[in-house]
């Protein structure tokens, strides 16, 4: 069981998840960033792990499988940038 404040902090890092890949996705879209930079992967991984914790934490199993495969692919494609 995790105490309110816990909830407050995971309920945050959800938010900034929805923020992050919302930002990756406008800043590739209006050729802002492109996707083989690394800011944009960071944005996508740190999003993705803040949606994970979140729907994990609210037992939502849906958000957090698709936050995993797309965690799984923004890391390949960051290790991808560098070899």
């Amino acid at each position: 069981m995790i105490t309110k404040q816990q909830h407050t902090l995971v309920e945050v890092l959800g938010w900034y998840g929805v923020g992050a890949i919302l930002s990756a996705y406008a800043l590739l879209s209006f050729h802002i960033l492109s996707a083989d930079t690394t800011a944009y992967q960071i944005l996508n991984i740190t999003g993705a792990i803040g949606i994970i914790l979140d729907a994990w934490v609210d037992r939502n199993y849906q958000p957090v499988v698709l936050n995993v495969l797309w965690l799984l692919i923004a890391t390949i494609a960051l290790i991808r940038i560098f070899l």
